[in-house]
């Protein structure tokens, strides 16, 4: 594997990393709405970034590096368990659905919208 290759992931997930913190930082406690936000949106960017023509290097910069770091399915996967071990079942299945109908339909939206350009 190429170092570029690698650099590129590198520095694009540090990019990620950076802005998954600061809206985590920034949104109110009580909901998991950081990894809301950050799963979501970063379904509708990686939409938008599969649906441009890119090269492969920004492609691997964007896709990879940027959202592979700025979303987290793991954290998602842990709040949901949290929220059903406190019994609090209507927020466990309203995160749960949400995320699982909304990150792949801004996802689509995010590719439809660019293929239109």
């Amino acid at each position: 594997m190429e170092t570029k290759i690698l650099a590129l992931v590198g520095f694009g997930g540090a990019i990620g990393a950076i802005l998954r913190y600061l809206i985590g930082e920034s949104v109110p406690e009580g909901y998991p709405w950081g990894t809301l936000i950050v799963n979501l949106l970063g379904s509708f960017l990686l939409g938008v970034i599969v649906g441009l023509t890119l090269s492969t290097e920004i492609g691997i910069l964007l896709g990879t590096g940027v959202m592979g770091a700025f979303t987290t399915m793991s954290t998602y996967s842990v709040d949901v368990i949290e929220m059903f071990e406190k019994n609090d079942y209507g927020s466990g299945m309203s995160y749960l659905a949400i995320t699982l109908l909304g990150c792949p339909l801004l996802a689509y939206c995010g590719m439809k919208i660019t293929q239109s350009i």
